[in-house]
């Protein structure tokens, strides 16, 4: 781990895996999670040529938080971090919570982003035209409705939320039940909590309750989707909303898969930002 600062004094935990002199993709975290996230085959950033950067979102594992913050913020402390790191340009993809942080940084920064790519993101929640909740699980309405009551209902709820977690759909708990998939999260879910659940509260009331900041209509470098049909986390309907904005946008979805469906489809999705 490596710490970079930012102009108003945080501090932004970094990761990084694959080749050091490889292609720089910037990987956003899913909620909750931390830079430890990540496909668990490290050999496949190695394989592919990519030098592969990861962070705690604010308040998550051990970066500083970030009382207030929306989305659309997540954009400077991509380029702050890739600034320290020597990165003019680069790629950038997010896994649902941090698809749209991704397609933040990917909007405000496009003469620094070749292109963006998500898995499984969420759409904004105040989305035209889209039932924001319709075929989540129980737990995810419930968080929507806390978020949209304020920070301290949804505190109540997340904290506990970590002494109980809501059990998962059996698709997803027979994917994150793999070895090599399990050895991953329940490090990189322990480290996002470890200072609280702050950070966790931070992300969810930025995605469920308030407006990111910006427009998908914004985004102006190739960006390409991927969802699951079987998602009862975030349901693909909010990635074909994100599709139909996103100018240019590609939008593929995998009719067998669920919400972790998206670790199989991780090596094409970083195989299509190298092409860029």
């Amino acid at each position: 781990m490596h710490s970079v600062i930012t102009s108003d004094g945080r501090v932004l935990a970094v990761e990084e895996y694959g080749v050091p002199s490889g292609v720089p993709v910037v990987y956003l975290h899913g909620t909750p999670m931390s830079r430890l996230a990540r496909h668990p085959d490290d050999q496949m950033f190695i394989d592919l040529g990519i030098r592969l950067i990861t962070y705690d979102r604010p308040g998550f594992g051990r970066s500083t938080p970030q009382p207030g913050r929306i989305v659309a913020d997540a954009a400077e402390d991509v380029v702050t971090l890739a600034d320290a790191l020597g990165l003019s340009r680069f790629a950038v993809f997010g896994v649902s919570g941090g698809g749209p942080h991704a397609l933040a940084a990917a909007a405000a920064y496009p003469h620094r982003i070749s292109r963006v790519a998500t898995l499984a993101s969420l759409a904004p929640c105040d989305a035209d035209g889209l039932e924001w909740t319709a075929g989540m699980t129980e737990g995810n309405q419930g968080s929507s409705v806390a978020a949209r009551r304020g920070r301290d209902e949804l505190t109540a709820r997340l904290t506990q939320a970590a002494e109980s977690p809501l059990p998962l759909p059996e698709r997803d708990l027979a994917v994150l039940g793999q070895p090599e998939i399990a050895a991953m999260v329940q490090p990189a879910m322990a480290e996002a909590l470890a200072p609280g659940v702050s950070g966790w509260v931070d992300d969810v009331f930025a995605l469920y309750g308030l407006p990111w900041g910006f427009s998908p209509r914004s985004v102006r470098v190739p960006a390409h989707l991927w969802h699951g049909e079987l998602d009862e986390l975030v349901p693909a309907a909010h990635s074909r909303w994100l599709a139909e904005r996103i100018p240019g946008a590609t939008l593929v979805t995998d009719a067998d898969a669920s919400h972790a469906g998206h670790f199989a489809a991780t090596r094409d999705t970083l195989t299509w930002l190298l092409t860029g």
